[in-house]
């Protein structure tokens, strides 16, 4: 019986009821007199009861009818407000965004574009992480983060991904270095010198342990540390030379202290990508955040 019993039907009876007339009522509310009072009639049959008299004089509220009028204004101000509440969700967005980066994207790429987004929309906050690649993505996909950016990687099943920024790979050199003089330099020539190793098992890490082997040479980096910053404060003490991102020589070693130099190889030109578990649709904050990103 309930299922009968409608809001814009009770929303009649309550203008109807205040208006005390089925004409006025149907002038208050756009529509047909006739209309209106077959609404007001069906009703009635879902109650089961009648809510209005009748009469030539026009109509009066029934026990049952005050009772209604009296319930339905209350429910009638809950649902304007909750489309109030609705319109005002759809005009300014609110909530918390979960981004994962790895270390170059965070360095070189984020806190412009962040900067942007976020005076843009004041009302979203956005949760940054800094993780290696391989946990951004598993972060995207055990749904612990809305967006993540790496280094492109093949596309799990489940995710969607975005071309986000271009950044190769550079060897950062004191610039009284041997190797300085050069325009460019290959990998294996790096090889023969002490290096600087960049979070042992991470992506660049990873990628650069492969192209030795591929050489059938060895990456053995003379000293280990954890940041780029710390990779450049290392090389200007003269320890080594370090293969680190374009984004992150910008950021560390642009002094006249250092000499930097494209890596020539194919492999060098690394691109990052967004990533972000298929979702349908996506939530307004998280969708419009992958927006200015892609932007």
């Amino acid at each position: 019986m309930t299922r009968r019993i409608d809001a814009y039907s009770l929303r009649l009876f309550v203008s109807t009821a205040r208006a005390g007339s089925i004409v006025r009522g149907a002038e208050l509310e756009h529509i047909a007199p006739s209309a209106l009072s077959r609404r007001i009639t069906d009703l009635e049959h879902a109650f089961g009861t009648a809510l209005f008299v009748r009469s030539p004089r026009g109509i009066a509220l029934t026990d049952a009818g005050r009772l209604v009028l009296a319930r339905g204004e209350r429910i009638d101000e809950d649902l304007q407000s909750l489309v109030r509440e609705v319109q005002l969700e759809g005009g300014e967005m609110r909530g918390t965004v979960r981004l994962y980066a790895n270390m170059s994207a965070v360095i070189g790429f984020l806190p412009e574009r962040l900067r942007a987004f976020m005076a843009a929309h004041p009302g979203v906050e956005v949760s940054l992480h800094e993780e290696d690649t391989r946990d951004v993505i598993r972060a995207c996909l055990d749904d612990r983060a809305d967006v993540g950016i790496g280094v492109e990687t093949p596309v799990p099943a489940g995710l969607d991904a975005w071309r986000f920024a271009l950044d190769p790979l550079q060897v950062v050199l004191p610039v009284d270095h041997a190797l300085a003089p050069r325009k460019t330099l290959g990998f294996a020539e790096l090889l023969a010198h002490p290096l600087i190793g960049i979070h042992r098992g991470g992506a660049l890490d990873r990628a650069l342990h492969e192209r030795a082997q591929a050489l059938q040479q060895r990456f053995t980096p003379a000293v280990w540390v954890s940041s780029f910053d710390a990779v450049c404060r290392m090389v200007e003490a003269g320890l080594g030379i370090a293969v680190v991102p374009q984004s992150a020589a910008a950021a560390y070693a642009g002094s006249p202290r250092f000499a930097r130099r494209p890596l020539a190889e194919t492999w060098a030109q690394r691109e990052l990508h967004l990533y972000a578990l298929r979702k349908t649709p996506r939530p307004r904050p998280v969708a419009a955040l992958l927006e200015a990103l892609r932007g």
